[in-house]
């Protein structure tokens, strides 16, 4: 029997007594010390031995056993003996509880509270006696103990501990509000199928409408649960916690180490001596307009050797934070925690301290910056020729935006922040990247990667935090400049790493696993649409499928459902190549502010290349396929944290629009409902099937639809609806909607007009 299992057949127990006449539990291992005592103490009723050999289903012979354990336990002052507990005057505690660690004063005294206490007063101060148990480390904020008390003159308890108990109650991210004047938590995790109540004394000073992290109290399986608060995050009218609420559900480290900050503020620009001057090259930075870091800059001119007419040159100037972040520093084990940064519409969740990411290592126009340069030579298709890495120092010859750089291009002119408060000829500078973009782009063509096109909302934020609008990102040329000069810039690390034989971290994307690409297949016959068979599906075989919907209503849907089947890109130090961009080498190289991916890939060009003694070398090497695994996870820690607290803006950007119809198609299809993504926003909303009033509907996998059994009406994948938004749930981030009628099929084959489905005929005549 596993803790799991026996704990949670002492809930069941502890709720009611088993009915006369039911079978008993199957004889199973006798519990420990620790989980009888467990049992005991987290119990929210007196509880006696029957209560005991009920929840760990013991029986027989192993009765005496059990009686032994408590008498065992009774002497050792661990339980109470009798029955019943003997009375206790109100605010006392018993002489031995579970206590949890709440935090330490300026004195370094370690505070707690009981995890059960009835009374509607706070409970009383513990204060932790110092020692070590059995050697093992100190007890820490959030620890669980169960310990000895002995009551003050003050009325205060000093706590000895006896025994470390291993596992913390389960924690609730949550609301707090009143309903009928009793505490509830409404879980953020809409997976939490049920909210929790807390009792006064519980309360820890919430007010309705706060954030709270509660912890799970044992009580029923059944109907609400009962938990406590452990700390207060601020209130949910601030639109500020939607990212608040984010960070605390996936993870995400929320403050650096004091000795992480200490290192960020007292480093200082690194000296010029030894390195690359390239002061005099213009080179830009492109980024959005709120970009809240700057990394990459960029400089392309004709290529002057004769030997390679209508070539180019570029240089992509990356920020030098390795020159910064030493293996082995505060700032290294606080970036390798985070492995990347996090952005929010309000906020960013940085890799590094700001004195660095936002000082320092952004590459600010007008000032010394020490860089890693990657030289790039191409050729008039974009092929490459050759390619060099340089340790420099830069001056940005301008801060650019995307638009700015497109605006520039088109003809008009825009403001930017330029070094020296002027602006310089940016003209060339803007030609000549064109100029070698159009090189790289036939190389692009030829090399045919896979081209999913999904917009990108942006959410804008007032004055007061709350949702000005939501659009889709401008989706431009300038865009695609500054991603191929990227793309050939990670190629030439990868590249370098790979034919020297040398260590470092590559971006691995498998090609698509053969079952999804099969019920891909399916999905797409039910639109219409053919897939092409074979052994080895290719990037190209799906972008046929992209372009034939491209322009089309369908187009959003596809693209999304084709994006669903990828392999989910890792970090691997082996390599593997790059399915989707249709490459045989790739290394993130061009953004170690925010990834440490690519800081580990500039410590092993620096290694392999010579150029310092702070590249990637010793146990750090060895380190390598774990750290893979780890900033993998990160990475997918992030993107679940940016699109929760996406989800929660959008649904509270629509609360005031409950009741207003919006159009949209289907683009899922589950037993339980319909997901229709909205046309305006581009956000999904569930239409629960109950709500499907006029049939009984059963979900055909094969067709990916809904369909009635009394009408053979259907409800498919792709279908143009109007629907009515009923409810918008900023607490889960979750659009409840109704279905108002489907105004045009999606492209699936139909049978004849009217036919009712086989299955459903065969349903209907079996029911007779």
């Amino acid at each position: 029997m596993t803790d799991g299992r026996g704990l949670a057949r002492g809930r069941r127990a502890r709720g009611s007594r088993a009915p006369e006449g039911k079978a008993r539990t199957p004889r199973a291992a006798f519990p420990s010390r620790e989980q009888v005592l467990r049992f005991i103490h987290d119990s929210p009723d007196r509880v006696g031995r029957r209560d005991i050999a009920r929840a760990f289903g013991i029986s027989g012979a192993d009765r005496a056993r059990l009686k032994a354990l408590l008498g065992e336990l009774g002497d050792e002052g661990l339980v109470e003996r009798g029955r019943r507990r003997p009375p206790r005057a109100a605010g006392e505690l018993p002489p031995v509880t579970v206590v949890e660690v709440t935090g330490g004063d300026a004195d370094g005294e370690l505070h707690a509270r009981p995890t059960r206490w009835d009374g509607e007063a706070p409970p009383p101060p513990i204060v932790m006696i110092p020692e070590r148990i059995g050697g093992g480390a100190a007890l820490a904020p959030g620890d669980r103990a169960l310990a000895r008390l002995r009551r003050a003159a003050d009325g205060s308890y000093e706590a000895r501990v006896m025994r470390r108990l291993a596992s913390p109650p389960d924690e609730i991210l949550g609301v707090y509000n009143l309903v009928a004047g009793h505490g509830r938590v409404a879980p953020t995790d809409r997976r939490h199928k049920r909210e929790f109540v807390v009792s006064g004394a519980d309360s820890h000073g919430a007010r309705p409408g706060d954030v709270v992290l509660a912890a799970s109290l044992p009580g029923a399986r059944l109907g609400l649960g009962k938990a406590r608060i452990v700390a207060r995050l601020g209130s949910f009218d601030d639109p500020r916690s939607y990212s608040t609420i984010a960070i605390h559900n996936q993870g995400i480290p929320a403050a650096f180490s004091a000795e992480a900050l200490a290192e960020a503020e007292a480093a200082t620009p690194v000296p010029t001596g030894g390195r690359r001057d390239l002061r005099e090259l213009p080179l830009v930075t492109i980024d959005p307009a709120d970009a809240r870091d700057r990394d990459d800059a960029v400089w392309a001119a004709p290529d002057p050797d004769p030997g390679n007419p209508g070539g180019w040159k570029i240089v992509v100037a990356i920020a030098d934070v390795a020159a910064h972040v030493r293996p082995g520093s505060a700032l290294d084990a606080d970036a390798r925690e985070r492995g990347n940064s996090v952005y929010f519409p309000d906020r960013v969740a940085p890799m590094l301290p700001e004195a660095l990411s936002n000082g320092l290592c952004s590459l600010a126009a007008g000032a010394d910056r020490a860089c890693l340069a990657a030289f790039l030579w191409i050729d008039a298709d974009g092929n490459p020729r050759r390619h060099q890495f340089v340790r420099g120092t830069m001056r940005a010859a301008a801060n650019l935006t995307y638009r700015g750089v497109q605006d520039l291009r088109d003809g008009g002119r825009a403001d930017e922040d330029h070094a020296d408060g002027g602006a310089p000829a940016l003209d060339p500078v803007i030609r000549d990247l064109y100029g070698a973009y159009a090189a790289l782009l036939r190389a692009r063509e030829r090399r045919r990667p896979l081209d999913i096109e999904l917009p990108e909302l942006r959410v804008a934020l007032g004055a007061d935090g709350h949702v000005e609008s939501v659009r889709p990102r401008a989706r431009l040329e300038s865009h695609r400049l500054i991603e191929e000069c990227m793309i050939a810039a990670n190629v030439a690390a990868a590249e370098t790493l790979s034919d020297r034989g040398a260590p470092g971290m590559f971006r691995v994307h498998d090609r698509p696993d053969d079952e999804k690409v099969e019920a891909l297949r399916e999905l797409l016959a039910s639109l219409d649409l053919r897939l092409a068979t074979g052994p080895a599906v290719r990037a190209e075989h799906f972008n046929r499928i992209l372009k034939r919907v491209a322009g089309t209503p369908h187009a959003r849907l596809v693209n999304e459902v084709v994006l669903r089947s990828q392999s989910q890109a890792f970090y691997s130090p082996g390599g593997g190549g790059h399915f989707g961009l249709n490459l045989r080498h790739y290394a993130h190289f061009t953004s170690p502010i925010r990834r440490y991916a690519d800081l580990v890939a500039h410590r092993a060009l620096i290694a392999a290349l010579g150029l310092g003694d702070d590249g990637l070398a010793g146990s750090a090497v060895d380190e390598l396929p774990g750290l893979g695994e780890r900033i993998s996870a990160a990475e997918r820690r992030a993107m679940a944290a940016e699109r929760e607290a996406l989800n929660r803006y959008l649904a509270a950007h629509l609360e005031p629009r409950r009741g207003a119809a919006f159009t949209g198609r289907i683009s899922g299809v589950t037993r339980f409902g319909l997901f229709v993504t909205l046309d305006d926003i581009g956000t999904d909303g569930l239409v629960p099937v109950r709500t499907l009033a006029d049939d009984f509907y059963v979900h055909d996998e094969t067709r990916h639809a809904l369909v009635g059994e009394r009408t053979g009406k259907t409800h498919a994948l792709g279908s143009a609806v109007d629907v009515r938004l009923v409810e918008a749930d900023a607490v889960t981030g979750s659009l409840r909607l109704e279905l108002i009628e489907e105004r045009g099929p999606s492209p699936a084959r139909r049978g004849k007009a009217g036919r009712e489905p086989r299955q459903a005929r065969k349903r209907r005549n079996r029911r007779g």
